[in-house]
């Protein structure tokens, strides 16, 4: 395959190269144990972990991140552009320290989870999706959190809260860093 038969040719090495280059050697460096999980002969099946891993190290899912593992895995940019935008755990934008990410569906919401959504766009002061000022903390709507027997139910930085009021919500993130 010559270099413009590339899938993601066009402006490819440019905006990998905007990324960090210790970042990259990290990304680079930890994708051996990623592929060796998935066939060898279907390294695009390996693309939500690598999406993953790329977000641990970045911080979010930038275009330019999102181009370095396509790169890698040899696959199309608008393969990892759909999944990085399609599953709610990737960040397409920057975060905040911790993401804080309300359910909102029907079993958390009649049992109080969009009165704590709102309660809580008002007390840091951002719309959905936003961050605080402080760069703390990244509030997400989300549809659902699998925790419709136990809620209204919140994850934040992947860890479940549940059966949340507003006095536990405030409790867990006034512990936060």
């Amino acid at each position: 395959m010559s270099h413009h038969d590339h899938p993601n040719a066009e402006l490819g090495p440019l905006q990998i190269a905007e990324l960090p280059k210790d970042k990259v050697a990290r990304f680079d460096a930890a994708l051996p144990e990623i592929l060796k999980r998935y066939p060898a002969d279907h390294k695009e099946a390996a693309m939500l972990a690598a999406l993953r891993r790329a977000q641990e190290i970045f911080g979010w899912l930038s275009p330019a991140a999102q181009r370095l593992v396509a790169d890698r895995l040899g696959a199309p940019v608008t393969r990892a552009e759909e999944v990085a935008t399609f599953y709610v755990m990737y960040h397409t934008r920057p975060v905040g320290r911790h993401v804080v990410e309300v359910c909102t569906n029907v079993s958390c919401s009649l049992a109080g989870g969009y009165d704590i959504f709102e309660d809580l766009k008002r007390k840091l002061g951002v719309e959905n999706g936003g961050t605080t000022g402080d760069g703390r903390i990244t509030l997400r709507q989300v549809e659902c959190l699998g925790s419709c027997g136990t809620a209204p139910a919140m994850l934040v930085d992947e860890e479940m809260h549940e059966g949340l009021t507003s006095q536990s919500v405030a409790k867990i993130l006034g512990a936060l860093p």
